[in-house]
């Protein structure tokens, strides 16, 4: 047989999906804010597919920092990254409290995580509270006169 020289094909694959010119991939962004910690998920428009996933207590060291605004905005930097190389360009936010029977405000790191992803470069689409509430639950945590001081 004659010796056929292969060449290598040298293939440019990205994983961001093939778009035309102005449009825009967009993604999810699930930031769950409670009073501990603080997690920032990305995944795609189904919510099936995780792009990325921080939390706030994989970038600081101290236990009692996981859900301050600075490790809330270092975990939105890092998932912002993250999801800008796979091809996100815009973003609908989704915020959730703990919710349930307990506390329906959002934790400390809620705001800055939703700045740092606008900061980033990535587009806001629309924010929406997706916040557990109960139309009648469990008993609450604390005796029947509420927790005394």
């Amino acid at each position: 047989m004659a010796d056929k020289k292969e060449k290598a094909v040298e293939e440019n694959t990205t994983l961001a999906p093939k778009l035309a010119e102005g449009d825009e991939y967009f993604a999810v962004a699930h930031i769950f804010a409670s009073f501990n910690d603080t997690f920032v998920h990305i995944t795609d428009l189904s919510g099936r597919e995780t792009l990325c996933r921080v939390t706030g207590g994989m970038k600081v060291k101290a236990d009692r920092d996981e859900a301050s605004p600075y490790a809330a905005m270092l975990a939105a930097m890092d998932a912002a990254e993250k999801a800008k190389a796979l091809g996100v360009t815009a973003i609908h936010v989704k915020m959730r409290a703990t919710g349930g029977n307990r506390t329906k405000s959002p934790g400390p790191g809620a705001q800055s995580a939703l700045r740092a992803l606008a900061r980033a470069g990535l587009k806001i689409g629309r924010i929406e509270d997706v916040t557990p509430t109960p139309t009648d639950s469990t008993r609450r945590k604390g005796s029947r006169r509420g927790r005394r001081l």
